[in-house]
């Protein structure tokens, strides 16, 4: 059933997504052929028109989800999703800015001046302000704060002032508590005068008068009981609560863990200051995936789709350039064993096969690493059994597919000698992945670097080189 609605949902995305590149082939169709016509008042029709093209669009975004919106506007070209974006009606402006991904969004804020920008900026939560104040002008952020009423204005600089992958810089501030001594009528005829509830809500904080947290009351077990019983009857005490200096991810796992939807989040004395809430936490977990797929490709960092060929190309130096150095390093590898492969053309042929198996392997080890470090699975306590589990898996491996090739290279080059050098290089080779693909990622996770960034790079230039010099040098010692 989920699935379904996920697809339906995929679905009627790429249809809007359809229907407004439609829409903008049509502006450009209708508008040439305006122009070639000509006449005397050629340029009043033609702004006319024009104005008709854009109505027609406006009402066409107007239907959409603010999600929805970013999503065609992060699959447009940069030419129209200006003219898209101009479109939008200055009360949406910041509901879409945060939903954009972040090169999108500087694109977007690019086109703004400083008057659009505030007003798209107050129209938010002092949390969902926090989330973009990173691509806004400093000079935009110092009289949005100047503007702010002074509760509004503390929970900013709060928010703000937490790096962006912990606890602190997630939560938001739209709490509801209630006092430990009350009845339950009590604080159903407050949550009745609230009106409006915050989202994500399941339970109501139980604070002292110092706003000390002593408890939670589950929104269930409000609605089930006898309203004349009291809060400190039924509330729990036993309850997950987090630090604003808290990791993030840790929280995450957290949140999976216990199936929670929100939890409160204490200063060093227990006071509540804030929430975290599912919804903040998924969005966490999705950039965290996204950052860590491109850095496993190679990015520097998150890339609009349809940005400048120079901020894309300079995205990708770093890693390109260390590539680099690493192919010339492999390529010296293989120019130390010339002799070898004059004597015997057949190595050539057969090299990349090694290297390539090898990669392959160690990708998927370093695929099982990465996951067990995020998830905090993987510990002093079981690293030497994972080591020795996954040299097993190798081995095994190793011993199988090398005799496959070994038996392939025997048989088109008529050469026993030949698959048999082919099989242990492949055996030996398939070891050293495996070891590369524990040991690269945990020596980055010992540094405080991300195991996720640049581990392919590394992992691609140890399979490489060792699998050139392992059956090159075999190949050497043993058929020449």
């Amino acid at each position: 059933m989920t699935e379904n609605l996920e697809n339906q949902s995929q679905d009627n995305l790429e249809t809007s997504l359809a229907q407004v590149q439609t829409l903008l082939a049509k502006m450009r169709l209708v508008e040439e052929l305006v122009h070639k016509q000509g006449g005397p008042r050629q340029a009043l029709v033609e702004n006319l028109v024009h104005k008709q093209n854009l109505a027609e669009l406006q009402r066409k975004l107007e239907e959409l989800h603010p999600a929805d919106v970013a999503y065609i506007l992060e699959a447009l070209p940069l030419d129209e999703r200006r003219l898209v974006w101009g479109q939008v009606k200055a009360e949406r402006d910041g509901e879409i800015l945060l939903e954009v991904s972040d090169s999108v969004r500087e694109s977007l804020i690019e086109m703004m001046d400083k008057a659009e920008l505030l007003a798209a900026a107050e129209s938010l939560d002092t949390d969902e302000i926090a989330d973009i104040a990173a691509d806004l002008p400093h000079d935009v952020i110092q009289e949005l704060l100047t503007s702010l009423d002074a509760q509004k204005r503390a929970h900013l600089q709060s928010a703000l002032a937490y790096p962006e992958d912990t606890v602190g810089a997630l939560m938001d501030f739209e709490m509801v508590t209630i006092r430990v001594d009350v009845t339950l009528e009590v604080a159903l005829r407050y949550l009745r005068r609230l009106g409006e509830l915050p989202d994500q809500l399941d339970k109501l904080f139980v604070v002292d008068r110092e706003d000390a947290i002593i408890g939670v009351l589950p929104l269930k077990r409000l609605l089930t009981t006898d309203p004349e019983v009291s809060v400190a009857a039924v509330m729990v005490e036993d309850f997950i609560k987090f630090h604003p200096e808290d990791e993030a991810q840790e929280a995450a796992q957290a949140f999976e863990r216990y199936d929670l939807v929100m939890a409160p989040v204490v200063d060093a004395q227990g006071r509540l200051i804030g929430r975290l809430t599912v919804d903040a936490v998924l969005d966490y977990i999705r950039e965290s995936a996204d950052a860590d797929m491109l850095s496993m490709a190679g990015l520097k960092e998150e890339e609009d789709l349809f940005s400048t060929v120079w901020r894309s190309a300079k995205n990708r130096w770093m890693w390109l350039s260390i590539n680099l150095a690493t192919a010339f390093i492999a390529s010296r590898v293989i120019g130390a064993f010339e002799g070898s492969i004059e004597k015997l053309a057949a190595l050539a042929a057969l090299m990349p096969i090694i290297a390539g198996i090898g990669g392959n392997t160690g990708n998927q080890t370093i695929a099982l690493i990465v996951r067990g470090l995020a998830l905090g699975q993987i510990t002093q306590a079981n690293a030497r059994r994972l080591v020795v589990k996954e040299l097993g898996v190798a081995l095994f491996n190793g011993l199988l597919w090398g005799s496959v090739v070994g038996v392939f290279a025997w048989l088109l080059y008529d050469n026993l000698a030949l698959g048999g050098v082919m099989a242990l290089a492949m055996l030996l080779n398939l070891i050293v992945a495996a070891l590369a693909g524990i040991f690269i990622p945990m020596t980055l996770e010992r540094m405080k670097r991300d195991p996720a960034v640049g581990s392919s790079v590394l992992l691609t230039f140890t399979t490489d080189s060792m699998g050139f010099f392992i059956f090159l040098g075999l190949a050497t010692l043993l058929l020449l």
